[in-house]
């Protein structure tokens, strides 16, 4: 068996409102209820498993998710819809921009918990080292 990446846990200030914004921004399914954790699912088999911690215990990571260029279209429709704020950049120095490194498109948003969030329509280049 290769090693894949099966499940993450992302911490929140509420599971259920976190799973349900991402969910939603991506156009996917909230999974039913685990323990403590609302897992939401991605066509590549990852899961991401949001579960409830203080708020002050959170530290901010940063999620990037492949999408096609019809699932950008929807996804950054979905984002400007809810009056989210959005970035060309990580350092989120260009609001309301996106970008359009290696060929494709590419934004930057928050959850409600303060994770960076990205989405992308083509996977990051990098010269060989």
């Amino acid at each position: 068996m290769s090693v894949e990446l099966n499940h993450t846990i992302v911490h929140s200030r509420d599971n259920r409102e976190s799973a349900e914004f991402l969910a939603h921004i991506l156009g996917l399914e909230v999974g039913a209820e685990w323990g403590p954790f609302i897992p939401i699912g991605t066509s590549n088999g990852v899961t991401l498993d949001f579960a409830t911690i203080p708020a002050e215990s959170i530290t901010p990571q940063h999620y990037a998710f492949l999408v096609s260029d019809e699932e950008f279209d929807a996804a950054f429709a979905r984002i400007r819809e809810a009056g989210i704020t959005y970035f060309a950049d990580p350092h989120g120095k260009q609001p309301g921009e996106i970008n359009h490194h290696h060929g494709g498109r590419g934004l930057y948003f928050m959850d409600p918990a303060g994770h960076g969030m990205e989405i992308i329509t083509t996977p990051y280049t990098f010269p060989e080292q």
